[in-house]
């Protein structure tokens, strides 16, 4: 099995990563072909995956840019796919997007190995586009609109995030109902949960609120930002403070922001940090803040970040989104899209309010276990692989039906 990413490295796309371990567990022999992160090898096999890792290549946030990123990674992509194939014949290739490149592989690997063609559904490109550059030239947008069909009329099946997701797949690309099927992105909650908090981590402070992401112009860390500057500077709050993980294109901007507002007493800016920093801060935390804007791309995306707070049993604080209010449910308050005063006000209530806190953190963790778990996704994602390789991989009778029963 070979997976390839281009959006983050593996394992800190914590979805792959826990697509890998699902496959491996299922006994597939899995290798995956992603970028570097800081200090990578180019070659490891971690908990029995093969990890091919490239250099890679960010020249800036340009249209221009985007065109010369994608096309090295697709060409970095495919050396090493070719090089992990030197390994044993690949019975299938799943491309994980952003971006909608790699079907052209998907087809070589097809006519080399008979692979199938596996297409996961992480984001809509052309939203994406529109959402980054609202303003910009209809002729990309229409380019991104075929890169997608591509893919997906390409794929033997494609997988989505969520429903909306699928329906695009379905009404927009074509793609037959029988062979798309939604695997949610569920966090484990044997690895995210609760911990014991941190006092030291408020930095003198009764409360916090923490922000964990990805820091990209369409994702609203600036509208975080903004939401602090209202609590503090115009509803006089100095005893909540903020924590807001992650890194991204727009880290830099974001930390000149924090500045020019005089918030460096309020709001700490760790960058990325382990997994061990990311369970003390939300274990210590309030409230977990979903600042993403509604725009194109957000109002029908899974946000990770809004299940990995109720994961650690924090109450979330977002805009009035389609799919957030599906993912977080009662876990959740809502702000009118992107009014930031109505976020912040809601924010502060529920600072004041402990005993409804408690009771939607709790609501939240719930939910996790008993419906957006990966354990509950896992299934549904295995099954898409046996169905289309069990007769290829499992040679005998004995072989199908002892995997048929492991489902």
């Amino acid at each position: 099995m070979l997976i390839i990413v281009q959006n983050l490295p593996v394992p800190f796309d914590r979805r792959v990563w826990l697509e890998c371990q699902t496959l491996a567990d299922a006994g597939y022999e899995v290798a995956v072909v992603c970028p570097k992160g800081t200090d990578d090898p180019s070659r490891a096999v971690l908990e029995g995956v093969e990890l091919y890792k490239y250099r890679p290549y960010a020249p800036g946030g340009s249209k221009a840019s985007f065109v010369a990123e994608y096309l090295y990674s697709f060409l970095a992509t495919f050396w090493l796919s070719l090089q992990a194939a030197r390994k044993g014949r690949i019975y299938a290739v799943q491309a994980c997007n952003p971006p909608d490149i790699f079907w052209p592989i998907g087809l070589a690997f097809r006519a080399l190995f008979g692979s199938r063609f596996v297409f996961d559904h992480h984001d809509l490109c052309p939203e994406l586009y529109e959402s980054r550059f609202p303003d910009g030239p209809k002729a990309v947008h229409s380019a991104l609109l075929f890169l997608e069909r591509r893919t997906v009329a390409t794929a033997d099946h494609v997988i989505e995030t969520n429903d909306s997701y699928r329906a695009v797949d379905i009404e927009r690309n074509g793609a037959a109902p029988q062979r798309s099927t939604v695997v949610r992105s569920g966090p484990d909650p044997n690895r995210l949960k609760p911990v014991a908090p941190v006092p030291e981590l408020r930095r003198g402070r009764r409360h916090l609120a923490a922000y964990i992401g990805v820091m990209g112009p369409q994702d609203g860390v600036d509208i975080a930002m903004q939401v602090a500057d209202v609590v503090v500077h115009e509803l006089g709050r100095s005893d909540i403070g903020f924590t807001l993980m992650g890194s991204g294109d727009s880290w830099q901007d974001l930390l000149a922001l924090r500045d020019k507002l005089g918030l460096e007493d309020y709001v700490e800016m760790t960058g990325r940090v382990p997994d061990e920093t990311v369970a003390a801060v939300l274990s210590t935390a309030d409230i977990g803040i979903s600042p993403d804007p509604k725009n194109p791309l957000n109002d029908v995306s899974t946000m990770n970040k809004t299940m990995e707070y109720m994961a650690f049993a924090l109450p979330v604080v977002a805009f009035d989104l389609r799919e957030t209010r599906v993912s977080a449910g009662e876990a959740g308050v809502y702000a009118t899209p992107n009014d930031v005063h109505e976020m912040a006000k809601l924010l502060v209530e529920l600072v004041d309010d402990e005993d409804r806190r408690k009771a939607m953190g709790a609501a939240g963790r719930a939910r996790v276990e008993s419906q957006l778990a990966w354990q509950h996704q896992a299934v549904r994602y295995r099954a898409v692989y046996d169905n289309l390789l069990g007769p290829q991989v499992y040679h005998t009778s004995e072989d199908i039906e002892e995997k048929q029963a492991t489902l």
